[in-house]
């Protein structure tokens, strides 16, 4: 009981300070006049990514890497498949190809980077080094290509900003916000990794299968809030290209990161199974945005079908 409580207190406290920590942000990117493409690309990028990023430091530090790891990949795998399918379940998605089809690429040879790096069956600090540099690498790459006038993708990164409506307007607002968010998510990740680990441990489940479902699907709440809302509001570019910079993000940044602190050994079934199914994942949102650039009713039904078969063979065969 206890475990459940502290698993869902800190999702709660997770969720609020990553609103708060962007909103703050973002508030404080306009307030000094940074480009909305930059605040699209970066800080709401970024920003989505909060909770995943405090939770796999966190769990890096204290020395559980299955959860470190797990996050990152179960978060990609629920990206697609759980959000983007209750996405176009809500409302059929048309996107723009030319504005998405960097991304998607880029999440895929991220995808394919990872499992690259992890054959050895750990993730040290030199493929930190790689993961960090290939952001960088992105982050260069997409901002000078989306600096020219009526890119479609520097449209859609744009529009990320300006989906975030009610921010504070004051400089100590900002500040607030700011503090309040980071504070929110320093406290709901000890939450969170109390709660998860005391759970495991008293239902015999592994911390990799903790970590790739119940706290995968708790981090990505910020980034089901950006993408529900901007599917709900027919922005379905926003939407798609929320998820795709999230994966990124998640896994040159985050996991880049919680790499360099603490070396993050492979749990055996991730390497068997869930870095395949995060592969899959990534390579059927390309196969969409590079074929019938609509993704239907039915099709998100099929993404949320084939996400409940993920977490139904997680916690029966592995």
């Amino acid at each position: 009981m206890l475990y459940g409580l502290s698993l869902l207190a800190g999702i709660a406290l997770l969720t609020l300070g990553g609103e708060s920590l962007i909103r703050g942000a973002v508030a404080g990117a306009r307030r000094v006049g940074v480009s909305p493409l930059l605040t699209g690309l970066v800080v709401v990028g970024f920003g989505t990514s909060a909770p995943e990023l405090v939770v796999s430091v966190d769990a890096a530090i204290n020395q559980q890497p299955d959860i470190a790891v797990g996050n990152i990949v179960g978060s990609n795998i629920g990206n697609i498949l759980l959000i983007l399918g209750m996405c176009a379940v809500i409302c059929p998605m048309v996107v723009q190809p030319l504005a998405l089809r960097r991304d998607g690429l880029v999440v895929v040879l991220a995808s394919l980077l990872f499992i690259g790096l992890s054959f050895g069956g750990a993730l040290g600090r030199i493929d930190a080094g790689i993961f960090l540099a290939g952001l960088v690498g992105y982050l260069v790459w997409a901002y000078i290509s989306e600096s020219r006038q009526h890119v479609p993708a520097a449209e859609m990164h744009a529009s990320e900003a300006e989906e975030m409506t009610k921010l504070p307007t004051t400089g100590w607002m900002i500040a607030i916000a700011l503090v309040v968010g980071l504070g929110m998510l320093i406290g709901g990740s000890q939450l969170l990794l109390f709660g998860a680990i005391g759970l495991a441990q008293a239902m015999g489940i592994s911390e990799a299968v903790i970590g790739l479902t119940i706290v995968a699907v708790g981090t990505s709440l910020p980034e089901m809030a950006v993408s529900v809302i901007a599917a709900l509001r027919r922005h379905a570019d926003v939407a798609v290209g929320n998820i795709l910079g999230s994966n990124i993000f998640n896994l040159l940044g985050i996991l880049g990161i919680s790499a360099f602190l603490q070396p993050l050994p492979l749990a055996p079934r991730v390497a068997l199974f869930d870095q395949w199914v995060m592969l899959g994942a990534a390579g059927i949102l390309v196969l969409f945005l590079y074929t019938g650039m609509r993704l239907s009713r039915w099709e998100g039904a099929a993404l949320l079908a084939g996400y409940a078969a993920y977490i139904t063979l997680s916690f029966t065969i592995f």
